[in-house]
């Protein structure tokens, strides 16, 4: 059969190899034969191509997304625009519908789509297998209606929503707004779908053994503030929510992640650490506003319907100086912020616009560097211009690249800026890390003063060094103000901010630890000889 598939693409016979596709069963095929007839359009290779993805719309959500909305304008639909971008998220929901994985973890910014491709992935579910029942679970009973809307908006228009094509022999059984339940297929005593707030009675009508879906259980800042509103939450989500769902039933998580202690850090905490959940199978899946390495928007769609990277930056520098940074992490960056454990707020920083003092010399020009290997963690290095006691942060080196790319750019400013002095953490892990920029440096013949602590500044020393020097960062360095910096140095800001009064072995302290080297150094350089008269 393959081999009669490829003879038929070859003399390009399209519908014979659609045939001989469809009897293979291998996605693969399907590809080639879809490439094929992107080489080759014609009306009638048009419906052959269209034909693939309705075949294939009941195994691939993708296809099912694509072939659902063939109807409609191509600028009106909603997956076609954002496939480019979401599609990790629709690769992962497939992952959970093929029994790859048995939690999701989802985070997204507002009003980016991921309410909407939750509502066609529950309506493909059901299509697929209209006999499991399925919980979707909200903090607010409106939420759950407006949910509960949209899915009866696709099942009750099959001509703008194709479903009745894709699978017909699926019907709508019954429907019941009031308590937001659905049938497909026949009545059923737990019903295909049922929608609830999370406050609402889960207890006897809503047993699940399809998915569980729980979308934005905290209803926001207020609630997030809030340790005795947080604790209400959780135990509704452990008494009420979670024993709805049978053995074998798919959970699918989504929502900001305004706190460590709501109830997505408190379950993913469940499934980290606890042995008897060791066997389920979870992925968290954070796609944030802004890229963290380039700063670009995650969500600049076709059509103009998403969110361009200078949106997104003008929305950030809005809560910047706002000083709420924390909302804009936890919103759009997908990263819960304590509040009240943030060391730094954007408030308690000094700016200047990028120009340097005029018509007068810094004392000296020096850099601290954190140093890394890469996997993850960033070498973190301020470059800056002292003034007598105030230091202007005028350019920073935040790169979680290995060595054979960060010790060059590392020298490429220094040697840019004039840097006098050099500053490098000597841990057990980094202690060679100073001596290879001094293999750099001498290659490029740039001299200066190269010094590497001895001291090991790792885990509580790190994080009590950083607390120590914190009124010193706020009072004597001066920052570029938003709107005068680059990506690598807004990230380095961001990290800044991020840093927590915690001494959680997980967090990143990069940024916030390189500056606190810096201080620490320019106290340690302040030493001065004096000429005194002899007293004998």
């Amino acid at each position: 059969m393959k081999n009669a598939f490829n003879k038929f693409l070859r003399a390009k016979q399209f519908r014979e190899a659609y045939d001989c596709a469809c009897l293979i069963h291998e996605y693969a095929y399907t590809e080639k034969l879809r490439a094929a007839i992107r080489e080759n359009v014609t009306d009638a290779n048009l419906r052959i191509y269209r034909q693939t993805y309705d075949f294939w719309a009941r195994e691939r959500f993708d296809d099912f997304m694509l072939a659902l909305e063939w109807n409609r304008p191509a600028e009106e639909q909603f997956w076609l625009p954002r496939r480019d971008k979401l599609l990790p998220v629709c690769e992962k929901l497939q992952e959970l519908e093929d029994n790859k994985l048995d939690e999701l973890f989802l985070s997204m910014p507002p009003r980016v789509g991921k309410s909407t491709i939750i509502v066609m992935f529950q309506a493909w579910v059901m299509l697929r297998n209209s006999e499991r029942s399925n919980l979707y679970c909200t903090y607010t009973a409106s939420v759950a209606e407006t949910f509960y809307d949209r899915v009866m908006e696709i099942f009750d228009d099959p001509y703008t929503y194709r479903w009745k094509e894709l699978f017909p022999e699926s019907k709508v059984a019954s429907t019941n707004r009031k308590d937001l339940t659905m049938n497909l297929d026949r009545k059923k005593g737990y019903a295909s779908l049922t929608a609830r707030s999370l406050y609402a009675n889960l207890n006897g009508g809503c047993d699940c053994n399809g998915y569980e879906i729980a979308d934005d259980l905290h209803s926001g800042i207020e609630e997030a503030l809030s340790k005795d509103r947080l604790n209400t939450a959780w135990a509704r989500v452990t008494n009420n929510y979670l024993p709805r769902a049978k053995e074998g039933a798919k959970r699918l998580w989504i929502g900001t992640r305004w706190s460590m202690a709501d109830c997505i850090a408190r379950r993913l905490d469940i499934l980290e650490n606890d042995p008897k959940s060791a066997h389920i199978r979870f992925e968290v899946f954070n796609v944030p506003a802004l890229d963290p390495v380039t700063d670009e928007s995650n969500f600049e769609y076709k059509y103009g319907v998403g969110f361009s990277t200078q949106m997104y930056q003008q929305i950030r520098s809005s809560f910047e100086r706002g000083d709420d940074i924390a909302s804009w992490l936890a919103q759009y960056q997908g990263e819960p912020i304590e509040r009240t454990g943030v060391l730094f707020s954007p408030d308690d920083f000094r700016y200047y616009n990028g120009t340097l003092p005029q018509g007068v010399d810094p004392d000296r020009i020096f850099m601290a560097v954190d140093p890394a290997w890469g996997g993850g963690d960033y070498v973190a290095s301020p470059i800056i211009y002292q003034y007598d006691k105030d230091m202007y942060v005028h350019d920073v080196v935040f790169n979680k690249g290995d060595k054979r790319e960060t010790q060059p750019e590392i020298v490429r400013k220094a040697i840019e800026n004039g840097v006098q002095a050099i500053y490098v953490e000597g841990t057990r892990v980094t202690a060679d890390y100073g001596s290879g920029l001094n293999d750099i440096l001498n290659e490029k013949g740039y001299r200066l003063n190269l010094q590497t602590s001895s001291k090991h500044f790792t885990g509580g020393g790190k994080f009590e060094r950083i607390c120590d020097k914190a009124p010193d960062i706020k009072e004597f360095m001066v920052f570029r103000e938003n709107g005068c910096r680059d990506k690598e140095y807004q990230n380095f800001m961001e990290n800044v901010f991020s840093f927590k009064f915690s001494k959680s072995s997980k967090q990143h302290d990069d940024a916030p630890d390189s500056l606190a080297m810096a201080i620490a150094f320019a106290y340690r350089g302040e030493a001065k000889a004096e000429i005194m008269k002899r007293l004998w």
